[in-house]
C-alpha cells in the first residue's frame, strides 16, 4: 500500500486519512485515471487534474473545512495574479486598521501577501490540519485554486462570497512554467526522509501539457467556467475579475472589489487619494522590492512539500509576456482551443 497521500503504483488508487482524522484509519478515495503530469504522475480527481497528494488534501478540504457565512474565498487558477489578488483585498479589507497613507509599519510591508490571506488546500492538510484556519477571527479572507465543482459543499449553501480572478490562458502557461520549473524551489530538499533533487520541465512539452488539458488543477477553460457560470447565475455573491482588465484600470478595480467586500471607499477617501495609495502599496514594483518578497528562502513548503523561495511569487506580472515564449504556431493552437471550450458561454478573454 502507498504512503499516506500518495498514488499506490499497484492500485491506482489514493490512500487518505478519513475524514474523521482517526489515526491509522485510511480510505481508498477512488480509482483514479492518471497520467504524466509536470514534475510528477497527476490523476483526475472529479474533472481536475493533480498529484495524489494534492487530491488527498482536496478530499480532506472538502470534508473538515468549516465555512462561515461572512468568509470570503479569493479564488484564482494557479498564476493568475493570485498574489496581488490577495495584496490588493488584505489591503481593502483591513485599512480601518492599517490605513494605507504614511503606515511604515503596515503588513504588507513585513508579511507575504501568501501568508496573510491563507489557502485552504495548502499547505497539504493530511500534513497540516485545518484547525489553523478554524482559529482565524472572523470575517477570513481566504485563498483557493481549487475549480468551482471542489469547493466544500458549504461554501455555496451558506452563501460565502468569492472573488475569481481569471487571466489570458498563453500568459498562465508561461507563468505557470517558470513557477513550476528548476529555480522556483531549492535545488536540495528533503521529504519522508528522502533527498530529492530539483526538477525541470521543457517548455514545448509543459505547453502540449497545457493544451492537452494537464496542467496543476487543469484544464484551465474548466476552472474559468466554473466560476464564470456561477457568476452569471449569482453575480451579488461571485466576482469575476480580468487580470488584463484590473492592469489596464486598477484604481476602477480596486473600487469594484471594495464594494464587492462590503466597505466602500468613501467620498472623503476618494478625494484624499486613498485608492491610488492602495493601487500604489499592492503594485508589483512595491512589492516585488521589498525585502519580505525578495528573500531567497520562505518559511513555508510548496509542491510536494518542498521549501518555496519567496521571490518566486513576484517575477514579472506583465501582460502579454507570452509574445516572449511562444511561436505564432504555439499560439493560434492554445487561442484555437481556448475558444473551442469557452464557445457559448458568454466568457471571452
Amino acid at each position: 500500500m502507498a504512503q499516506l497521500g500518495q498514488l499506490d503504483a499497484e492500485s491506482n488508487v489514493v490512500v487518505a486519512p478519513t475524514a474523521t482524522g482517526d489515526e491509522g484509519a485510511d480510505i481508498v478515495l477512488a480509482s483514479l485515471p492518471t497520467r504524466e503530469g509536470w514534475w510528477t504522475a497527476f490523476v483526475l480527481y472529479h474533472g481536475c487534474w493533480m498529484t495524489p497528494q494534492a487530491a488527498t488534501s482536496v478530499s480532506l478540504v472538502r470534508a473538515q473545512f468549516a465555512p462561515r457565512p461572512d468568509d470570503v474565498l479569493l479564488a484564482t487558477y494557479p498564476k493568475c495574479g493570485t498574489t496581488w489578488l490577495k495584496a490588493l483585498s488584505f489591503d481593502i479589507a483591513n485599512r480601518s486598521r492599517h490605513p494605507v497613507a504614511g503606515a511604515g509599519d503596515h503588513p504588507l510591508l513585513t508579511t507575504h501577501p501568501q501568508d496573510l490571506v491563507p489557502f485552504i488546500e495548502t499547505p497539504f492538510r493530511h500534513l497540516h490540519p485545518l484547525s489553523a484556519l478554524d482559529a482565524l477571527p472572523s470575517p477570513r479572507l481566504l485563498s483557493t485554486h481549487l475549480p468551482h465543482q471542489l469547493l466544500p459543499p458549504r461554501v455555496a449553501e451558506l452563501g460565502c462570497r468569492i472573488v475569481y480572478l481569471c487571466r489570458e490562458p498563453k500568459d498562465v502557461v508561461v507563468s505557470t512554467w517558470h513557477f513550476m520549473n528548476k529555480d522556483v524551489v531549492i535545488s536540495t530538499w528533503h521529504f519522508m526522509n528522502k533527498v530529492i533533487e530539483g526538477f525541470s520541465i521543457d517548455f514545448d512539452k509543459a505547453f502540449e501539457l497545457f493544451v492537452d488539458g494537464c496542467s496543476p488543477f487543469g484544464p484551465i477553460w474548466n476552472h474559468y467556467l466554473g466560476y464564470w457560470n456561477k457568476h452569471v447565475e449569482e453575480p451579488d455573491r461571485v466576482l469575476f475579475l480580468k487580470y488584463d482588465d484590473m492592469m489596464a484600470d486598477p484604481a476602477g478595480h480596486v473600487k469594484k472589489l471594495a464594494e464587492f467586500l462590503r466597505v466602500p471607499f468613501t467620498d472623503d477617501e476618494v478625494d484624499a487619494g486613498v485608492v491610488e495609495e492602495v493601487v500604489r502599496l499592492c503594485s508589483f514594483e512595491k512589492l516585488s522590492r521589498l525585502p519580505v518578497n525578495s528573500s531567497v528562502v520562505a518559511g513555508r513548503v510548496g509542491v510536494d512539500e518542498r521549501p518555496m523561495k519567496n521571490s518566486v511569487f513576484f517575477r514579472k506580472g506583465k501582460v502579454r509576456d507570452w509574445k516572449n515564449y511562444l511561436t505564432e504556431e504555439m499560439a493560434k493552437k492554445l487561442d484555437a482551443a481556448i475558444e473551442e471550450k469557452l464557445k457559448g458561454s458568454g466568457l471571452t478573454l
